[in-house]
């Protein structure tokens, strides 16, 4: 549970260079709940690194003035249960000074004299960077030989469709560069046996489309993508994935519309989204991408790429609660015939 999500493809890259450069803890940043952050935290200390975590939250001031408290519901149990130290920002400082500013703030004050570790190591929002988004990379790889297994013995199977939520840029840039690289779609022309490369889809969970398609570019750049001449990076990764605007309220807000679809979903496949990432995404590409469409997506194969998360659930009790009696009543068993005969809620024997 602690390392659930997509976050680990990523970590198990990050660590490993942290760890090649005699690092001695870790710093990152995120949302109060980040998946990220928790999985960050609790992988850093299966390797023997300190985790030092930058929470963004609209209660830093109150937290530091002691009139409220960073908590322990959800991913921050688990930040906290692995011994994390906590840095908390607004999110106006966070949207001023920007992640790497904040990141490398407490890596300078770790390398000062006040604290014993001296060597950390930087992690960006996400993990989404060139080492990191190498993780993804391999994801491709175990789904390409998935599907190989599949066409052994079903030689007309193909995706059609690749659906995933972003938010930081690495696991989109991972997925769409990854999958290129399968269907050999980075030099001129496709020829793979896999047949003809799915239309890839992240979903935005923050931001707008144009602020991907410039990160993942950038990414691209970091991990040494070579293009034909006539192609800019931003060109290739824009044919390569179309990013939709699937924010809704906002990051880590959910609509009522959103919550009514993770609890149906969870009833009807006892599959479990998160109301950040995986859940906010699948709502939009089913309700605003394919029922404004729905012929482009008749009788196709469309593959959703879970990235994890469900702890983030936790945050949301409150407003789940009514829909939970709904969808999941609790009775009283009348072991002794002594309850109120005929109440909805009391089951005689």
């Amino acid at each position: 549970t602690e390392l659930g999500g997509n976050k680990v493809r990523k970590l198990e890259f990050l660590l490993a260079d942290a760890l090649a450069n005699n690092c001695d803890s870790v710093v990152t940043i995120g949302g109060e709940q980040s998946n990220h952050c928790r999985a960050t935290a609790a992988a850093s200390r299966m390797v023997g690194l300190s985790p030092h975590l930058i929470l963004r939250t609209r209660r830093a001031d109150a937290i530091h003035e002691k009139n409220d408290d960073i908590g322990w519901v959800g991913n921050v149990l688990f930040d906290r249960m692995v011994g994390s130290t906590i840095y908390t920002c607004t999110p106006g400082e966070y949207g001023r000074l920007g992640s790497q500013k904040l990141v490398d703030g407490v890596c300078e004050y770790l390398r000062s004299e006040k604290t014993r570790h001296n060597n950390p190591y930087p992690i960006p929002v996400g993990g989404s960077n060139a080492i990191g988004t190498w993780g993804y990379i391999n994801g491709v790889d175990e789904l390409i030989q998935q599907m190989e297994a599949v066409r052994s013995n079903d030689d007309s199977f193909s995706l059609d469709h690749v659906v995933f939520a972003t938010g930081s840029g690495g696991t989109a840039t991972g997925i769409a560069l990854g999958l290129s690289l399968a269907y050999r779609s980075l030099s001129e022309g496709y020829h793979s046996t896999l047949g003809q490369p799915p239309e890839v889809h992240a979903v935005g969970v923050c931001d707008n489309p144009d602020y991907f398609y410039r990160t993942m570019s950038s990414i691209a750049d970091d991990m040494g993508i070579s293009l034909p001449s006539d192609t800019t990076t931003e060109q290739f990764v824009r044919s390569a994935v179309t990013v939709h605007h699937g924010k809704g309220r906002g990051y880590a807000f959910s609509t009522a519309e959103e919550l009514d679809f993770i609890l149906q979903f969870a009833t009807e496949t006892g599959i479990v989204l998160d109301p950040v990432y995986s859940g906010k995404a699948l709502y939009y590409f089913l309700k605003k991408v394919v029922e404004d469409d729905p012929e482009s997506y008749r009788d196709k194969t469309i593959l959703f790429w879970h990235t994890g998360g469900s702890i983030g659930l936790y945050e949301k009790g409150d407003e789940l609660l009514g829909r939970l009696s709904v969808a999941s009543p609790v009775k009283r068993m009348d072991a002794y015939g002594t309850k109120v005969a005929g109440e909805d809620d009391v089951v005689g024997l």
